[in-house]
C-alpha cells in the first residue's frame, strides 16, 4: 500500500466461519446494556467512528466482548500501553475461550516517529530504543 493511503475494509465483511462463542461470568449491567445497543447500532448503521467512554472498571472490555460476540466479524483491538494490551488479551481470552484471541506488542520500548513540524522549521529524526 503507498504511503498516506488508507485501508478500507467494508462493514459488511462476511461473519466468520464458526460463530463466536462469548463466556461472561457475569450479566451486563449500569450503561452496559445501552451502551452494547448503541454501539450495535452504530455498526448496522454503517458508521466508521464511535467512542465507547467510561472510567476504570466500568465494564467497557465486557461491553466491546458482546459487540464483538454479536456481530460476529473478526475485530483488531488497540491498546495505547503494553500494560492495558496484556489485560485486555488475558480478558479476552477468557471471554473467547473457543475462539482465536491474538496478542502483539511492540518490541520498542520507545519510539520516536519522524515528524516535521512546520511553524519552525524543525526537522525530529526518528529514533527508538
Amino acid at each position: 500500500m503507498p504511503h498516506g493511503e488508507t485501508l478500507q475494509v467494508p462493514l459488511d465483511r462476511p461473519a466468520a466461519k464458526a460463530p463466536f462463542r462469548l463466556v461472561l461470568p457475569w450479566d451486563l449491567a449500569g450503561d452496559q446494556p445501552a451502551a452494547t445497543v448503541g454501539l450495535q447500532s452504530a455498526l448496522a448503521a454503517g458508521e466508521r467512528h464511535v467512542t465507547l467512554r467510561g472510567v476504570t472498571g466500568s465494564g467497557k472490555t465486557v461491553t466491546m466482548a458482546k459487540v464483538i460476540a454479536e456481530a460476529g466479524r473478526p475485530t483488531l483491538v488497540l491498546a495505547h500501553n503494553k500494560t492495558l494490551a496484556a489485560q485486555l488479551y488475558g480478558e479476552f481470552k477468557e471471554f473467547f475461550p473457543e475462539n482465536a484471541v491474538q496478542y502483539f506488542v511492540s518490541y520498542y520500548d520507545y519510539y520516536q516517529p519522524e515528524a516535521y513540524i512546520a511553524r519552525s522549521d524543525t526537522y525530529i529524526e526518528k529514533d527508538s530504543s
